[in-house]
């Protein structure tokens, strides 16, 4: 087993270069992001990007009736769509124009609980592959705590 995840992680680190390299092959910006969610689910839960780093996104969802659970707490299925959205779009940009990506599996966990104001996601490339993408989104309270983790693999289509 332990050969296994050595193979795994040796697999994910990033190559030499790897992480110097530029993220975004497209014309990225938060106006052009925030005008994409029009009509979505992200409009109608209420994400809205907020910054665009060298290889980093940043979205702020609130919490309220749109993202409360039955305990009038943040649903963990709110916070999954956070991570989705930042990890997908996050890969997005950073294929060449005739590619994009679409998630394959996700996974988030729930470290703590907030009831009101916003949360905010931050995704990172933890492997940028030219088939598949790894990304990590950490989501964090207005206090800068973590509330939730998750980790989004994306598969690198090209369009016909």
């Amino acid at each position: 087993m332990r050969k296994l995840y050595r193979l795994i992680q040796a697999y994910f680190k990033p190559k030499p270069n790897e992480e110097s390299e530029l993220s975004w092959k497209k014309e990225i910006s938060l106006e052009l992001l925030n005008n994409s969610r029009v009509k979505t689910m992200v409009d109608r839960i209420g994400i809205r990007f907020t910054d665009i780093g060298e290889d980093t996104i940043t979205a702020s969802m609130p919490v309220d009736e749109r993202t409360h659970q039955i305990y009038g707490l943040l649903h963990g299925g709110a916070s999954a769509a956070l991570v989705e959205t930042l990890g997908s779009v996050a890969a997005t940009f950073s294929v060449p124009e005739k590619q994009y990506c679409v998630g394959v599996e996700i996974n988030t966990n729930h470290v703590k609980s907030v009831k009101t104001g916003k949360v905010y996601g931050t995704a990172k490339p933890i492997h940028r592959g030219s088939m598949i993408q790894v990304w990590q989104v950490d989501i964090v309270s207005e206090d800068n705590k973590l509330v939730s983790t998750g980790r989004i693999t994306l598969a690198v289509l090209t369009q016909k």
